[in-house]
């Protein structure tokens, strides 16, 4: 049954300590990553090895997140989330004191695992302590952690890097999460959802662990092991294909599926689910190449290269709110197809980036993005649940952020590859131009040597020369390419049908 909504300084509380808990876990999906090269260091193994880290979380953390509906109609919506982040501050503590890379990536399998439920469970209790008319605000509330803390995670990670040591990025998330797990278990527990003791779909639960597990782990090694070329990866790749291909045929004859299918039947959450999976690959890819094009090529350290992030957030956090308010008066279509456009638009002011560009230049289309963030997560979440009965929100609220993780995901690794391909492309190229007949060139290496660089070393200054141009023009060349996706993708959103959000009625599913 769908409970009353909460009023005054009651709701107040358990926005801020339901939208403080789904901050910490999305903190954490990035905040280790400009960490890397410290806790490598300290536990004494190589970069690679360091790697799990991030891999270990991700790879449990996709496993756990379409489980959300499954497991919230077992245990409660309420029970699950206080008892999900209750470990998850434990989990973080672990890792905090861990002294040994097996003990750190144990207690990261252990973090992703339980933050799975978290992130959907957040939206799917908040939404239920607002009227029907303000629940626009509340996915505006709900959207603002998400899109934010990405952004915050790697300036706040690199802050913690330069002056802390590298146990502080998992120790700030204890105190925040006790914290949450009490107030909230203390005030919604009178409010937990309907129990069903469902039979457990085991054979959907391997073919999802196994599935998932070898995707994502395909997706973060990829690089690494120069894809295809590895039979490691094309190992992972026949694994992952061959479970989830069987998993989809089993639960669509499953009596009781641990990921439920029949959603896709809905014209609005497929059209969403879609369009959100696909801009978050571009948006993702965008997120991991700029610091890393600063760090490795501008010369910017962690904390300098999450300032030029951070303009996004800014008017997000604005504009956001805005747009909660006014949900039931504007068409999500509408405004899913202005941020697009809005991507587009900054992609094309990043594709102009030179070497030479200052922090202002690089920040600019950082902050004009923000108007695009706002614009596009609210709507997208509006259409997808947009006529579903209560129970099926958790549901459909997992299996959509699940699409979302993945595609962040399917983003990080696509971008890399594809971004220094294409920098050995154009270093090819320019390298090419340099021969003892071009004037250009003769002339810049006498430049060299009459200020005392020997040829070997005037070559190698050249080869950097070289190689930094090439990788802005690999970047530019990602630019280009994510404008004009973002663009194709306006159409994609006008295939979804009013009525949308909270007002709309449950239909039977088209």
């Amino acid at each position: 049954m769908e409970h009353e909504p909460l009023e005054g300084s009651d709701r107040l509380l358990m926005t801020l300590a339901l939208a403080a808990a789904s901050f910490m876990v999305i903190l954490d999906t990035s905040i280790a990553n400009v960490s890397i090269p410290g806790i490598s260091g300290d536990l004494a193994v190589s970069p690679s090895q360091g790697t799990w880290v991030i891999t270990s979380f991700a790879v449990s953390n996709a496993i756990a997140v379409p489980l959300t509906g499954w497991l919230a109609r077992r245990i409660g919506e309420v029970r699950l989330f206080s008892l999900s982040m209750l470990l998850f501050s434990i989990a973080s503590l672990g890792c905090g004191l861990s002294n040994s890379m097996t003990m750190l990536i144990a207690f990261r399998v252990l973090q992703g695992a339980v933050a799975g439920p978290m992130m959907p469970l957040s939206q799917t209790l908040l939404l239920g302590i607002y009227p029907q008319e303000k629940r626009g605000m509340a996915l505006a509330i709900w959207a603002m952690t998400t899109l934010v803390a990405p952004v915050t995670g790697p300036i706040l990670g690199g802050w913690i890097t330069d002056n802390l040591r590298w146990p502080w990025i998992f120790y700030i998330n204890v105190p925040i999460g006790i914290v949450c797990t009490y107030l909230i278990w203390a005030r919604l527990r009178e409010r937990e959802s309907r129990i069903v003791k469902l039979p457990i779909d085991t054979m959907g639960l391997v073919l999802l662990a196994l599935g998932v597990g070898s995707l994502q782990v395909m997706l973060d090694k990829g690089g690494e092991l120069d894809w295809f070329n590895s039979s490691t990866i094309v190992a992972l790749a026949v694994v992952a294909v061959l479970c989830l291909t069987l998993l989809v045929a089993w639960e669509l004859t499953e009596e009781h599926p641990v990921i439920d299918l029949s959603l896709f039947k809905r014209r609005n959450f497929t059209s969403a689910a879609i369009a959100v999976s696909l801009a978050y690959v571009i948006f993702f890819g965008t997120i991991v190449l700029l610091p890393l094009w600063l760090q490795t090529q501008m010369s910017y350290t962690p904390t300098w290269a999450g300032l030029v992030m951070a303009p996004t957030g800014l008017l997000a956090i604005v504009i956001t709110p805005i747009i909660g308010r006014n949900m039931h008066r504007l068409d999500p279509r509408m405004l899913a197809s202005f941020g697009f456009l809005v991507f587009a638009v900054t992609a094309f002011m990043r594709a102009r980036f030179e070497p030479s560009a200052d922090f202002v230049t690089l920040a600019l289309p950082q902050l004009v993005q923000g108007i695009a963030v706002a614009c596009f997560f609210v709507p997208l979440t509006s259409i997808a649940l947009s006529g579903l009965p209560v129970q099926q929100i958790a549901s459909a609220s997992g299996l959509f952020n699940f699409l979302r993780i993945l595609a962040g995901g399917v983003g990080t690794s696509v971008a890399t590859t594809v971004w220094e391909r294409r920098e050995a492309l154009h270093h090819a190229q320019l390298t090419e131009q340099i021969t003892a007949y071009s004037p250009a060139a003769s002339q810049y290496l006498s430049q060299l040597q009459a200020n005392g660089s020997d040829p070997a070393a005037s070559l190698a200054i050249i080869d950097r020369l070289i190689g930094g141009q090439a990788y802005s023009m690999a970047t530019a060349d990602m630019s280009w390419i994510a404008a004009w996706i973002f663009i194709a993708l306006v159409p994609l959103l006008w295939l979804a049908r009013p009525p949308f959000g909270s007002r709309a009625a449950a239909p039977a599913a088209e």
